[in-house]
């Protein structure tokens, strides 16, 4: 059963300046395994983790340290949720996630969904 949905676009060039501009952002956004990658990556990443925030309703309090997206080569990305997103997962018994990632153009695109 479904439980959420959520979708997310992202600027590319617009984020990355928003990173140089605020350079300890990208600590507070992404895990040590995430830092690293290229801009656009990068930028998808982020909008996988507001996609992921809205197919849980959006609450108040989750830490973007507490959700990873790793690539998987061949298949689809995979989120690995901890801390404060796991616990609003597990609080509406999310069991499962969909995540597909995208970045063409300038845009980075993602949408998530939560199933029980």
């Amino acid at each position: 059963m479904i439980v959420g949905v959520g979708i997310d676009v992202v600027d590319v060039a617009r984020f990355l300046a928003t990173l140089e501009r605020t350079p300890r952002l990208r600590e507070r956004l992404f895990t040590p395994s995430e830092r690293d990658l290229p801009p656009a990556s990068l930028a998808a990443r982020f909008a996988a983790k507001e996609a992921i925030a809205k197919a849980l309703g959006a609450p108040g309090g989750m830490s973007w340290q507490d959700a990873t997206v790793h690539r998987v080569t061949g298949g689809a990305p995979v989120v690995d949720l901890t801390g404060s997103v796991a616990a609003v997962a597990d609080r509406l018994g999310i069991t499962s996630w969909h995540l597909s990632i995208s970045h063409d153009a300038g845009i980075a695109s993602a949408v998530a969904v939560a199933e029980r």
